[in-house]
């Protein structure tokens, strides 16, 4: 799987970058298929809580995009809600076959 992490006006530390690759790398257990995930990363409104958001897609061939969206204080925590997500929408995909 190919992991790409776009970091909309700001750099991603490489922290940052392993710890997305992590965690996204574990979503391929819940479906073999998955060639690409796009992460994106963005700061929404600075100065207030709750302004890091995180979108992941997933693209998975012969079955429709998955697509999560979470905001948190951190973007790790942000991460972590949309690979959830994510993780859910993978199993009810393997439900439905």
């Amino acid at each position: 799987m190919e992991i790409n992490v776009k970091a909309i006006h700001f750099d991603a530390t490489e922290k940052l970058n392993q710890f997305i690759n992590k965690k996204v790398e574990k979503l391929v257990k819940h479906h073999e298929e998955i060639t690409n995930a796009e992460v994106t990363l963005k700061v929404v409104k600075p100065e207030t809580a709750m302004n890091k958001e995180a979108s992941i897609k997933l693209l998975i061939p012969r079955n429709e995009d998955l697509f999560a969206n979470k905001t948190a204080d951190t973007f790790e925590e942000a991460i972590d809600l949309a690979v959830d997500a994510l993780k859910r929408q993978l199993e009810k995909t393997k439900k439905d076959k």
